[in-house]
């Protein structure tokens, strides 16, 4: 997802913790599906790396397998930044490079490099997640090749790479789990994790419903495909999902009204009750750059108030410093109106929903 404003927002919430939180509707969890404890993403805009391993253990965990598992989210990173890197300067500058990034890159590493456990690789240099310099260094390098007037020297790769181990260190070759010695990939292939088995689905007006589109974001570098689906069918699917033992991966925008200093996201409230959400007021934020590609969380529970009202539990990866930083919760409406994308095991659909769509 964004850097600039994801990054932005981090820092402001950290400015405010010490305000007190925002008063919220009494919740109670109806049903919570594990993923592993939280991380926290720290100084770093890689929201999409951390939901989306979340996600895989969460995945794990529903088939019994790895129960102790901790993935490496700067595994995943350390992987893409290459690829971003070389598809931006092969683009002339033409393209978006930095920490953002969509869940089809927790995809493309699954599938291109497979995984690696923390225990094994964290990127860690130094004692946090801080990546304002090396995020800087890296750009700086792919900007400088990408935007040469004469024969491009290829030696801004060698310079990226040595970019990379200077603030990521280096991912080993091998490595051992548990008592049994791994290759990334040979791990990937043990969990049973396939990059297949995932979609992701989005709802615009502007494309055909229940057919495929290019996700229109900077973060989707690649020009990743979504299936588009009715507003009302993200509630529905993430629901069901839950329902089944699935939880989601969830792209989103954390602006306007979402408040880091309270446990619940809803629309605007009005006379007592909740906005809600239209396929217009929708498309309407995303053509005004109103409502943007700004993070990504994972969905893992059910929940509802004092009133009956329902909400969506995330795992979040802002850590403890803000209510929002670990677990919040957020309304349907919240979600259909605020989702960029949510990325979901095929088989939590519905056999009639997968049929429209062309998914086997």
């Amino acid at each position: 997802m964004k850097i600039t404003k994801e990054g932005l927002f981090l820092a402001l919430s950290l400015c405010i913790a010490k305000l007190s939180y925002a008063q919220s509707p009494i919740i109670t969890d109806t049903k919570v599906l594990d993923a592993g404890a939280c991380e926290n993403q720290q100084m770093s805009g890689t929201c999409w790396s951390f939901s989306g391993m979340s996600f895989f253990q969460a995945e794990l965990l529903r088939k019994g397998k790895f129960k102790n598992l901790n993935l490496s989210e700067m595994f995943v990173v350390r992987n893409l930044y290459p690829m971003k890197a070389a598809n931006y300067v092969r683009m002339h500058g033409k393209a978006n490079f930095g920490e953002g990034g969509e869940f089809t890159d927790d995809l493309l590493c699954l599938r291109n490099f497979g995984l690696m456990p923390q225990s094994a690789y964290n990127g860690v240099q130094g004692l946090a997640y801080n990546h304002i310099t090396l995020a800087k260094k890296l750009d700086s390098i792919a900007t400088k090749a990408a935007k040469t007037e004469n024969i491009l020297d290829l030696k801004w790769k060698t310079d990226f790479q040595n970019a990379l181990v200077a603030g990521l260190g280096s991912a080993p070759e091998e490595f051992e789990y548990e008592g049994k010695t791994y290759t990334p990939k040979s791990f990937a292939e043990a969990t049973g994790l396939k990059a297949d088995d995932y979609i992701l689905l989005s709802s615009y007006t502007h494309h055909p419903y229940y057919s495929q589109h290019v996700l229109e974001v900077p973060d989707n570098w690649n020009w990743e495909k979504v299936y588009n689906v009715p507003m009302e069918e993200l509630s529905n699917i993430t629901r069901s999902a839950l329902d089944q033992g699935y939880t989601v991966a969830w792209g989103a925008d954390v602006s306007g009204t979402f408040n880091p200093q309270s446990k619940v996201q809803t629309l605007k409230i009005s006379g007592g009750k909740e906005t809600q959400a239209t396929a217009e007021a929708r498309q309407k934020g995303f053509e005004t750059f109103e409502n943007q590609d700004d993070h990504a969380m994972h969905i893992v529970g059910l929940a509802k108030d004092e009133k009956g009202n329902t909400y969506f539990k995330v795992k979040n990866s802002w850590g403890k410093a803000v209510a929002a930083g670990e677990y919040f919760y957020t309304s349907p409406a919240y979600l259909q109106m605020m989702t960029t994308s949510i990325m979901v095991n095929k088989n939590a659909l519905s056999k009639s929903l997968r049929k429209k769509l062309g998914i086997s």
